[in-house]
């Protein structure tokens, strides 16, 4: 049994899976984010701050929100995040998407560079005709 502290209310809980918060509090998560995205899609050139001050929701839980692609802002909003390799603004997410490609590719290219290797044979160990080792008969 895993038992944890709720990293919102402090209250212990049996912990299973997902971020460590309590069925209580991840419930009042899903509330909230519910009433976060439902301003942004009527108020689609409304900034963080400003969906943040109208749903009292901090910042830091709506950037979260954005990074983990649950929540998205228009095109043309102001609000953007910064590509966590090239800096490059993006919508949601954690990185751009010509970033995400040459990942990809990359990550691809060493996996086939892993599986076109074969692993080279080894020559057996000859027994010596000479042990180092001698037994006397008694």
């Amino acid at each position: 049994m895993n038992v944890r502290n709720c990293r919102k209310c402090k209250k212990l809980f049996n912990y299973v899976v997902g971020p460590i918060v309590c069925p209580a509090c991840r419930e009042e998560l899903e509330a909230e984010f519910q009433r976060v995205k439902k301003y942004v899609q009527e108020n689609r050139h409304s900034d963080i701050r400003t969906v943040s001050d109208a749903c009292e929701v901090p910042v830091d839980q709506i950037r979260q929100w954005v990074r983990e692609e649950r929540l998205e802002f228009s095109d043309d909003s102001t609000v953007g995040l910064n590509c966590e390799k090239c800096g490059r603004m993006i919508k949601s997410g954690r990185y751009c998407d010509d970033c995400k490609r040459d990942m990809t590719q990359s990550f691809s290219r060493v996996m086939a560079a892993g599986r076109g290797t074969a692993a080279t044979p080894q020559k057996p160990k000859q027994e010596k005709t000479n042990p180092k080792m001698r037994f006397l008969d008694s």
